[in-house]
């Protein structure tokens, strides 16, 4: 598949079809997403249960002739202070997939992506200085403005970097780094050339 390099003329780069022409596997990405999410999760979240929470070890009145509900313990559930039922616990959300699989996911992804036109490929990232404004006039050259861009360079450099920071809509992510659900995670994926060229060799192997 060809892809064009924007503010280049005619020029245009040969992406691998595997990569950017098969037909997208929904089930895999869907795999390979929430796998990526799960294991976000840091699963320390945690509640006490009655055996936890301190105190309650007194009968908290006699059994018989108040006139309410008996009772053991101040640390009952029922209580308020009391204890957390069935409450979350820490423990490991981690969900395993395979290389092939995530590499699939990802081909399927850049697939779906380059069949919509929403990969656009520039020469390179050059910012004599960290200017905001030089990667907003990028962006209105190449007609995204308003668009949720993901920016996938080879390399992140200082002026790079700081001239997208304080943009909302633009996410910067090393392109060998970038997941499943960076790359879905967007209106459109803007590549520099190097980047492409990176990436097309990674997934190819």
């Amino acid at each position: 598949m060809e892809l064009k390099i924007h503010g280049t003329g005619k020029s245009k780069i040969i992406g691998d079809d595997s990569i950017f022409g098969m037909k997208p596997n929904e089930d895999i990405v869907h795999q390979a997403v929430l796998a990526e999410l799960s294991n976000r999760h840091q699963g320390t979240h945690a509640s006490k249960s009655r055996g936890m929470v301190r105190g309650g070890g007194r009968k908290p009145f006699r059994q018989k002739g108040r006139g309410v509900a008996r009772a053991g313990t101040i640390r009952s559930p029922l209580w308020k202070g009391g204890g957390v039922v069935f409450g979350p616990m820490p423990h490991s959300y981690k969900k395993s997939i395979n290389r092939k699989m995530r590499q699939l996911a990802r081909k399927s992804v850049l697939s779906s992506k380059a069949s919509e036109g929403a990969i656009f490929v520039v020469d390179e990232f050059t910012f004599d200085n960290p200017k905001t404004s030089q990667f907003n006039q990028l962006v209105k050259d190449l007609k995204l403005t308003g668009k949720r861009i993901t920016v996938l360079p080879a390399i992140v450099d200082e002026n790079l970097f700081l001239s997208v920071r304080n943009l909302k809509n633009i996410t910067l992510i090393k392109v060998d780094h970038a997941s499943t659900y960076d790359l879905i995670d967007n209106d459109i994926l803007l590549f520099d050339k190097a980047g492409i060229m990176l990436l097309n060799e990674q997934l190819k192997n």
